[in-house]
């Protein structure tokens, strides 16, 4: 009954002409960012968030929300059309995708790869509302220890996700938390590290966020030399009734191991998506076709990196833990707009949640209908030249910066982790482990240091209590299991992966 008064509150809050239309609109935007190679889900959402701070929560999380859903469905059109993906979790899609676009069949691929979308999101969805309620209700009966723990256990997993070096991961984790500890101490209130008076607040998040992944990006576009991108058409037929039976399977595959990727803190719609791909081939009756243009090699990664995205929202709702940086930069936003986040929402905020499963489900059919029909212009889009888009991007995170911090301090912020963010990606550290780090660190130390005042000071406490013993224990199952996870999926596939970029 609880459940059903909070989805009849949010749906009666976002249902209006002004909310519709700012999903649609921002929709687009994500569809954008998407498309475009080297735009992104946590760019698109770190240049749009500024622009909330003065308006209400629940047009503001249709915003946020509306680019946060759409991305992974634009990834999926130039992985189809060009070879490229738009985004990361659309790698797989390029395998079958690109060799059906250039078979004549891109419609058909395109149509299939924003159908498959839209059943996973629905899909994860549902299971979201199911899920959610019930964990965070489950959580409230945590302390201190416990509530460390979990923030524990979504840092240590982003920093074990760095399967390549996991050192770098490490580090990154590292700097992060040590910029949570810059501003007013939370417990004595003390300051520390303050070295000017606009960081007694802190490190200004949004701004920091701008520059690590929009103006880094730009610096990226101005020293990138790659050759120019060949548009396949969008000619065939469209999806027939005979394609949704066959694909039928693949699709509930991928929306099953999106929905369960997700839910595991940081591992994200990456790992989903090519964990499908591989379980479609293992289950199908033509594994041969695959890497061919085989349908079921587009539907089941799309089905499941879009599953895997409303998958990451459980963990943030409930327990306050980001699933992946763009769940980290969602929670960031209610932070924002004065919101508690974890599983004190339910008791202090109970419409957020209800506005959020609300927005997850209106959106879908939105964005499948854009992706439908307007497939065809935004993969045009995706081959504007960076001279004209990079420019467009640092006016637009020039404005951000300054509107969320009201002076030139947040501006140069935003530039100087623009550089620092330029420099952590051309030597392969993990800025998605900084962040994660900086939403989880506060929340972190606090808990700590409360727990060390219950008790005493004694760390005895953590190991006597038995939820916090089980917590740890899955802590350090997924610190060792999610690398190992990345690493059996990229020996998997790195032999398909070499097809990705190779139009």
């Amino acid at each position: 009954m609880e459940l059903l008064m909070s989805l009849m509150t949010g749906f009666s809050g976002v249902i209006s002409i002004k909310n519709i239309a700012l999903l649609t609109v921002f929709g687009l935007v994500g569809f954008l960012f998407g498309v475009m190679p080297g735009l992104n889900q946590t760019i698109a959402m770190s240049l749009l968030i500024p622009f909330t701070f003065s308006m209400d929560t629940v047009p503001a999380l249709c915003i946020v929300l509306g680019a946060y859903f759409a991305t992974n469905y634009g990834g999926g059109v130039t992985a189809i059309l060009l070879g490229i993906p738009g985004t990361p979790s659309a790698a797989p899609t390029v395998l079958d995708g690109y060799p059906l676009a250039k078979q004549g069949k891109a419609r058909k691929a395109v149509s299939m790869s924003i159908i498959a979308s839209g059943v996973g999101a629905l899909f994860s969805a549902l299971l979201m509302i199911s899920f959610t309620v019930p964990m965070a209700a489950f959580a409230l009966r945590f302390s201190s220890h416990e509530f460390f723990i979990l923030s524990l256990m979504g840092l240590s997993v982003v920093a074990g996700l760095s399967a390549d070096n996991l050192f770098k991961g490490l580090v990154m984790a590292a700097v992060g938390l040590f910029m949570t500890s810059i501003g007013m101490d939370p417990i004595s209130g003390s300051y520390r590290y303050v070295a000017s008076f606009h960081l007694l607040e802190g490190v200004p998040f949004i701004p920091a966020l701008i520059g690590l992944f929009a103006i880094s990006e730009v610096f990226v576009m101005m020293t990138d030399k790659s050759a120019g991108m060949r548009l396949e058409k969008m000619s065939g037929e469209g999806v027939t009734r005979d394609d949704m039976k066959e694909v039928a399977v693949p699709v509930t595959i991928g929306s099953i191991i999106g929905f369960i990727v997700g839910m595991i803190p940081a591992a994200g719609p990456n790992i989903a998506s090519f964990i499908a791909y591989g379980q479609a081939k293992r289950f199908s009756k033509k594994p041969g076709n695959f890497g061919k243009g085989e349908l079921s090699g587009v539907a089941a990664p799309e089905s499941a990196n879009n599953a895997a995205a409303t998958a990451a929202l459980v963990p943030a709702l409930a327990l306050g833990i980001p699933g992946s940086s763009g769940a980290a930069i969602f929670l960031g936003t209610l932070t924002l707009h004065g919101i508690s986040v974890g599983p004190m929402l339910f008791q202090k905020n109970p419409e957020i949640p209800g506005t959020i499963f609300a927005i997850s489900l209106i959106i879908i059919p939105i964005l499948v209908l854009i992706g439908l029909k307007g497939s065809k212009f935004f993969a045009l889009v995706s081959l504007v030249p960076k001279d004209i888009l990079a420019p467009v991007i640092i006016a637009v995170s020039t404005l951000g910066a300054y509107a969320v911090a009201g002076t030139m301090f947040g501006v140069w912020a935003a530039f100087f982790f623009g550089i620092v963010g330029y420099i952590l990606r051309r030597f392969e550290y993990s800025i998605s482990s900084m962040v994660l780090a900086l939403v989880l660190g506060r929340m972190m130390e606090i808990n700590f240091r409360r727990a060390m005042l219950v008790s005493g000071g004694s760390l005895v406490s953590f190991v006597t209590r038995p939820s916090s013993v089980f917590l740890m224990l899955v802590t350090l199952l997924l610190f060792s299991a999610l690398p190992l996870m990345q690493m059996l999926t990229k020996k998997r596939n790195k032999k398909d992966a070499q097809m990705t970029y190779a139009p």
